[in-house]
């Protein structure tokens, strides 16, 4: 079979060869392209006559799904499937596999340089010092004794959970189902509105799906503690940009740490969230550590084994 890589995967070429070794010993044909392309005719070019595609989170149209004859199946490197027409895959009986698990602690770990960057003022600190000024006006506050809500207690959202109870947060949770590791660990699941209404940090964990985009609009945030931190290292459209904006200068929200947009960055310089109070913006790089895109790379190349094996896993419904 002829095994495409459409776009670089942020490891080390030698970890990649390293890593096909085994598939091109089997017979299968192996073609990694270290740029991206963007062009949809050249990208059509590169994939056309794939069995198998492996992605990272460059979208995939339809319209380039079907035009691979050959296709069987896709393995993707990232956990949120959205960018990829999984319709079209699903009427060709085209395989997804993700690559769940490989950013829980990337993620996590950047929520809280989110948080803290907001409510100690990092960026205008950092910006202070270097203009040899002084903190006059930065006093921020504390994580500690603070109600930490978690919307969404998969992975990811379950260990931040964790860690918001180790800075000492009382921690509220709202997701699809309950985990009892959680509650036995002292977290309080509740609905939607109660999370809104009591939390002083809301972070944002869900996949984008047609119940949650939007998610998080004017209504929400209007329920939201006035003076609370919105985080989002989700996905951009489960929050409304705009009425996060607004209700940011209007002093509703004391802050928002957010790592992802409506599409993927770069984001125009006339962003709603780039002229708002209070605001860390980072460009979606949440998931991207040495140690993640290390891992990331290990479950892509294994989903193909273990397909080609005829037992799959990390299959996407």
């Amino acid at each position: 079979m002829k095994i495409v890589v459409m776009e670089p995967l942020g490891v080390a070429l030698e970890k990649i060869n390293a890593l096909a070794a085994a598939l091109q010993a089997a017979g299968h044909e192996f073609v990694y392209y270290t740029s991206k392309e963007t062009q949809q005719d050249k990208l059509l070019a590169r994939v056309q006559d794939a069995d198998i595609i492996m992605l990272a989170n460059q979208p995939l149209s339809a319209e380039i799904i079907n035009a691979c004859p050959k296709l069987k199946m896709l393995s993707v490197a990232f956990t949120g499937v959205d960018h990829v027409a999984l319709d079209a895959c699903r009427a060709r009986n085209i395989l997804v596999c993700n690559a769940a698990g490989y950013s829980t602690n990337a993620v996590a770990e950047l929520t809280f340089g989110l948080a803290i960057s907001v409510i100690r003022n990092i960026v205008p600190c950092d910006a202070r010092c270097r203009r040899a000024e002084t903190k006059d006006g930065l006093v921020g506050f504390e994580l500690f004794g603070k109600t930490f809500g978690v919307v969404g207690t998969g992975a990811i959202g379950a260990r931040v959970a964790k860690i918001a109870a180790a800075f000492g947060c009382r921690v509220l949770a709202y997701s699809r189902t309950e985990k009892q590791k959680l509650v036995d660990a002292g977290v309080q699941y509740v609905s939607l509105d109660e999370l809104l209404e009591q939390s002083d940090f809301v972070s944002l964990h869900v996949p984008l799906t047609d119940a949650t985009r939007g998610l998080i609009n004017a209504e929400a945030i209007a329920k939201m503690k006035q003076g609370a931190v919105l985080l989002n290292t989700a996905r951009g459209p489960v929050v409304d940009s705009a009425a996060l904006a607004a209700a940011l200068n209007a002093g509703k929200l004391a802050g928002a740490g957010i790592d992802v947009f409506e599409g993927e960055p770069p984001i125009g310089k006339d962003h709603p969230l780039c002229s708002a109070k209070n605001t860390v913006l980072t460009p979606h790089v949440a998931f991207a550590s040495r140690e993640a895109l290390e891992t990331r790379a290990d479950i892509v190349f294994t989903n193909i084994e273990k397909w080609l094996a005829g037992a799959p896993q990390n299959i996407v419904k």
